[in-house]
């Protein structure tokens, strides 16, 4: 095990880091960003992976680091006899991991990618960070975010838990001014609050909280507590969700450098620091001298409505942004502009095709109970296609809140039962299918034939899973296309063919 004081030192791409033996366990996208910088820095890495993937494989023998291909259901031969100073994990290996108890057994010190990107943030020139987490929103801000930072002329990178590793942005041969950094709780997990790995972000926010991702943190309060890493050491503005308490708290709670200010978004009149809704404009009340009588307009709800980014959530996705934005100096002319070319990602609440007075809209990011209530808030009278992998999470309050707005539920994936017995308790009259089919190919087919056959003109077709994807299909994006193809091939190729647009019986 490496002494404390050679790990303590390594803050800095120009440190020492020769002959630092790292296991790296994980091979994906981040796993491999994190041998290849380590490598590059001149570190030993032994990989560990439990699949083997024969592209990065072949990339890591030209680069000279070793890998072991193992199921990890127990600790590799090869890891005990490499005995590494310093363990990298990659996000998705749970904490009672075989290799990570493993590590605490030993006292070997594990970190994860984000904490090396930090460490060696200065490789062109040390970016500011600005970090972005939450159960719901977190792409979508993060995108807007450095959308907002680029139009006022920042080389600015949305980067992390969106799909691009952090490690890759911080060695782009032209660095960045500012990145954006998504992170998911998995990541912030690994991120210490203080010692020499500790992030210092000029910004940060936590969109909201709910229930999600408990079979891997164990418990709502281990969830919570990663989420609240966002805030440690905060520069200048810890932006927070009016609406929800537990971020407020998560404020109050962390230890951030002196003069770094809470900052308050929400759907509502907005009080003197912070960011809100006045009769339809979209307000800043925080970076102005005369926040206590007066207010900046960012943008109008009816300016938002045409380009579908009017949605409640998608709204409060634009104040945290644009909260972030403001506190890195870009003016609110800039961001009114920038979000005059902003579009959202595919899979998110994205229409299809509107045919016959009925809409159809793909949310297929909709993984988790919360994120599905957002978009469900979004229509008026919905048929809803639900279901997947719950990960452990309860849907039955979130079926009783919104069967009134309900035409009808089309249930699939694996769960099926747990969310046929909650419409059967709180809907007994819905008019309620499962897509009992188990191949791919049938489920969206099966899915869309049954919403049609119910829908009516009017009503929107909502493909809101509040679940993950894993358990039918590759992810969330095959999930949404494969929606797509359905919808398209029912309507014979047809799009927007009439005048009516039920987004505007939206709740």
């Amino acid at each position: 095990m490496a002494e404390a004081s050679r790990l303590d030192g390594l803050t800095s791409w120009n440190a020492d880091w020769t002959g630092l033996k790292v296991a790296v366990l994980g091979l994906g996208v981040t796993g491999f960003a994190v041998a290849d910088t380590l490598t590059e820095l001149g570190a030993e890495v032994l990989v560990l992976a439990p699949a083997r993937d024969d592209d990065r494989a072949r990339i890591l023998e030209v680069i000279g680091a070793r890998l072991v291909t193992d199921p990890l259901e127990q600790v590799p031969a090869e890891l005990v006899e490499f005995d590494p100073e310093l363990v990298v994990a990659s996000p998705g290996f749970h904490p009672d991991h075989p290799v990570l108890e493993w590590a605490a057994a030993g006292s070997v010190p594990v970190w994860g990618d984000i904490e090396l990107a930090w460490r060696v943030r200065d490789k062109v020139n040390a970016a500011a960070w600005v970090l972005v987490t939450g159960t719901n929103g977190k792409t979508t801000t993060t995108q807007l975010a450095a959308t907002f930072l680029a139009a006022n002329g920042l080389r600015a990178a949305p980067c992390g838990n969106i799909g691009v590793p952090v490690l890759d942005a911080v060695r782009d041969p032209q660095g960045f001014d500012v990145l954006v950094v998504e992170l998911s709780s998995y990541q912030l997990h690994h991120v210490p609050v203080d010692g020499p790995g500790a992030l210092h972000p000029l910004a940060s926010v936590c969109l909201n909280l709910a229930d999600d991702h408990l079979d891997w943190h164990g418990s709502f309060e281990g969830y919570r507590d990663a989420k609240a890493k966002v805030y440690a050491n905060t520069k200048v503005a810890c932006v927070y969700n009016r609406a929800d308490e537990a971020t407020r708290r998560m404020v109050e709670d962390a230890d951030v450098e002196e003069g770094a200010r809470a900052i308050g978004f929400g759907l509502d009149v907005p009080g003197p620091s912070d960011f809100g809704v006045v009769e339809g404009i979209l307000c800043d009340r925080a970076f102005l001298d005369d926040r206590q009588r007066s207010a900046l307009e960012i943008a109008t709800v009816d300016e938002l409505e045409p380009r579908g980014l009017a949605a409640p959530h998608i709204v409060q996705n634009i104040l945290a942004a644009s909260a972030l934005a403001r506190a890195a100096g870009v003016p609110v002319g800039i961001i009114h502009d920038a979000l005059g070319e902003f579009r959202l990602d595919a899979h998110r609440i994205e229409t299809v095709a509107v045919s016959g007075g009925i809409r159809w809209i793909d949310d297929s990011k909709a993984t988790n109970p919360h994120a599905a209530e957002a978009s469900l808030k979004a229509f008026g009278t919905v048929v809803w296609i639900v279901g997947g992998l719950l990960k452990g999470v309860d849907a039955d309050a979130l079926v009783a809140a919104h069967v009134g707005r309900l035409r009808a539920a089309v249930v699939i994936g694996a769960d099926r039962a747990e969310l046929v017995a909650a419409f059967t308790r709180h809907a007994p009259g819905l008019p309620l299918f499962e897509v009992l089919a188990d191949d791919t190919e049938r489920v969206m087919p099966e899915a869309v034939a049954l919403a049609a056959a119910v829908a009516e003109p009017g009503d929107t077709v909502l493909l809101a899973p509040a679940a993950a994807s894993m358990d039918q299909f590759t992810d969330y994006a095959d999930r949404g296309r494969r929606f797509t193809e359905a919808v398209t091939t029912m309507l014979g190729g047809a799009g927007h063919d009439d005048t009516s647009d039920p987004a505007d019986e939206r709740g």
